[in-house]
């Protein structure tokens, strides 16, 4: 940033608690301890459920992927786990082959396709999807935290990650990961709560990308940034209102980009725990640009900046 040095990185994170609320009714002791036997049941009842996880569940779930890109590129990624695989017979024709070589290195190889017409795998599939005649049910990759991006960072000047706060779109969470892969970001961070789940659409739109670039989710934003500062990351926010343009900010060393929904933008805490915001110079009509856009925008700068 011209004219201005950074200031220290702070490691003090703030992280927004509940609003636990306490009621100053009181109860008779009959209506208390009908209370009391009711909780006791419910309690019981749910010692054989399983526990409720917030977010989405995605680790060790199967889903459906469907189309070229992101089946093969699925396939060919030793951490999946495929249990069927879709073909009509052009595509079998097509990519049969490849296909045969990916399960003989796969390490625990592939399942035989099974050819089905178009509209029989339109009726698998959720509505609508564009499978090309393509689709395959896999496992969800196991989860990937903080932690591992923090190390797997560790010792590297040039850093990149991409968070993403209540970007609940996934055609625009995939793009954003296809970008994050094209321009060597090494994750994508976003809550684990108002975003999208990985599956088909995300991943179609990720066109492969899912393979490559972990997808990290976290139960509280401004914490996980908090705890990017301690590994020695510059969080930069992006806002079409902020005064530093991105071609006269200091966006050297290791670099966080944080974006927000288009329209609502960066969410209060979220912004207060970015060092630096930046805003893309655009021609006046536009008032911003779609979050995809925007940091394939970005990432591209921080790449050539980088060499």
């Amino acid at each position: 940033m011209k004219g201005k040095h950074r200031h220290s990185r702070s490691s003090e994170g703030s992280s927004s608690g509940g609003n636990g609320r306490s009621s100053n009714g009181h109860r008779s002791n009959g209506d208390r301890s009908h209370a009391e036997r009711a909780t006791n049941d419910r309690n019981r009842g749910d010692r054989n459920k399983p526990a409720r996880q917030a977010g989405p569940e995605i680790s060790g779930k199967k889903m459906w992927l469907y189309g070229i890109h992101p089946v093969l590129a699925a396939l060919a990624n030793p951490r999946r786990r495929a249990v069927r695989i879709l073909l009509t017979q052009d595509a079998e024709a097509s990519i049969g082959a490849r296909l045969d070589v990916l399960s003989q290195s796969h390490p625990s190889g592939l399942p035989k396709a099974e050819i089905l017409t178009r509209d029989s795998i339109d009726r698998i599939l959720p509505r609508g999807a564009v499978h090309q005649g393509v689709a395959a049910q896999v496992q969800g990759l196991d989860d990937t935290d903080i932690e591992d991006i923090c190390r797997a960072t560790e010792g590297q000047d040039n850093a990149r990650v991409v968070i993403l706060d209540q970007v609940t779109d996934p055609h625009n969470v995939g793009a954003v990961i296809r970008s994050a892969a094209a321009f060597g970001a090494a994750a994508v961070i976003l809550p684990e709560r108002n975003s999208p789940g990985d599956g088909g659409v995300l991943a179609k739109a990720a066109s492969g990308a899912l393979e490559r670039v972990p997808l990290v989710r976290v139960v509280n934003l401004a914490r996980a940034l908090s705890r990017l500062k301690q590994a020695g990351f510059w969080c930069v926010g992006l806002d079409a209102d902020a005064q530093t343009p991105i071609n006269e900010s200091d966006l050297s060393g290791k670099v966080a980009l944080v974006l927000g929904a288009e329209g609502e933008g960066l969410r209060r805490l979220t912004r207060e725990h970015c060092d630096l915001m930046v805003r893309i110079p655009i021609s006046r009509g536009i008032e911003s640009l779609n979050v995809s856009n925007a940091a394939a925008v970005v990432l591209y700068e921080l790449a050539r900046r980088a060499g």
